[in-house]
């Protein structure tokens, strides 16, 4: 069932199976009764070529292709015979053949041209009238531009997953390269430092209190580490659930008022965008503890029309008159993501504000 349900409805497994029981099914039932010599051979060289198709296609694709333009070619020579069983096999190989994505536009059309031509000589020497001649080139020409048309919107579904693929695996790289680029340095000035206080100094002191740091920064480097992982899994909470959590975890470690406000609509939104208000809300918390450890926090999600907003308050006393380095580099985060990121004072409190359009 795993396989039916990841299989291509137009070109699968299935499809193929089915055709090839159609065109045994022809063959079988086949009479011809003028030129009989001719027609088996050429069915039964269409027949050979699907065949080696089916069985080619997922490892040589040009040759499979190649084999299905011999399979259409060999139908439409005896196409103009009484029997179903030719007209059978040449729209469902030519019909492949140009759906399939392998062949330039330029062998579709020659293919194409030279299977008409076949056919019509064909059914002229089987004395076939010649408005029956005009419609089966009227039904096939038509049939070679619906399969053309589903060429190109599978060649651009194609197109359109390959680039959302490249777009995600640049925004992992970012994510983990910001991660370790900033807590790898920040831990490798720190215990520099602290190795200095102790060989040339002797302030041991101040050599345990940048290991103390050392240490807290290899913990958040850590914790950012998973964060950017988390947000490939399936299981990731939304974001409201994540801010929740997060609140949580900062009112438990700090021993203080934090609370979660959310309005509007909830819905899904972009994991880029999500990632990044998920990063700038802990970066604003850990601002917010560092440098205003007793005092309040707001932490407020708002899904707008056409945007989601995060704003997170807390009075502003003993707050820096920046934003600091970590908030700028959520700026920028957020501006690749197309949102805008402002921090500062307003009506005494410090308010950082993120917002992310949709």
């Amino acid at each position: 069932m795993r396989l039916l349900a990841a299989d291509d409805p137009e070109t699968g497994r299935l499809v193929r199976l089915l055709i090839t029981l159609v065109l045994g099914w022809s063959l079988v039932t086949a009479s011809p009764d003028r030129a009989p010599a001719f027609v088996w051979s050429a069915l039964g060289a269409s027949m050979a070529c699907w065949l080696a198709f089916v069985l080619l296609d997922a490892r040589r694709p040009r040759t499979a292709a190649s084999l299905l333009a011999a399979a259409s070619g060999a139908a439409a020579a005896v196409s103009g015979s009484a029997e179903a069983a030719p007209t059978v096999f040449l729209f469902a190989t030519l019909l492949l053949f140009a759906a399939h994505l392998t062949p330039p536009m330029a062998a579709i059309v020659v293919v194409t041209g030279a299977d008409l031509g076949l056919m019509a000589a064909s059914m002229l020497w089987w004395t076939q009238p010649r408005s029956a001649i005009v419609v089966s080139g009227a039904v096939m020409t038509c049939a070679v531009l619906f399969a053309l048309h589903r060429r190109h919107y599978r060649r651009a579904q194609h197109e359109r997953i390959r680039a959302m693929a490249l777009a995600e695996r640049a925004r992992i790289a970012r994510e983990l390269h910001d991660v370790l680029a900033h807590s790898l340095g920040a831990l490798g000035v720190q215990l520099e430092v602290a190795e200095v206080l102790l060989t040339e100094k002797g302030d041991v002191d101040g050599a345990a209190a940048r290991i103390r740091r050392s240490r807290a920064l290899a913990r958040e480097g850590l914790l950012e580490a998973r964060s950017a992982v988390a947000a490939l899994r399936e299981d990731v909470p939304p974001l409201p659930d994540a801010l929740s959590l997060l609140v949580a975890e900062h009112r438990r470690d700090h021993d203080v008022a934090a609370e979660l406000r959310t309005t509007g609509v909830r819905r899904p939104i972009t994991p880029a965008a999500e990632v990044c208000l998920l990063r700038t809300a802990r970066e604003a918390l850990t601002n917010a503890a560092r440098h205003a450890a007793s005092a309040p926090v707001t932490v407020e999600l708002g899904y707008g029309d056409d945007a989601v907003r995060l704003v997170v308050r807390n009075p502003c006393a003993g707050l820096p008159g920046t934003s600091g380095h970590g908030l700028r580099g959520m700026g920028e985060r957020l501006a690749l993501a197309g949102g805008t990121l402002t921090a500062g004072p307003d009506g005494g409190e410090w308010v950082v504000r993120a917002e992310v359009p949709e």
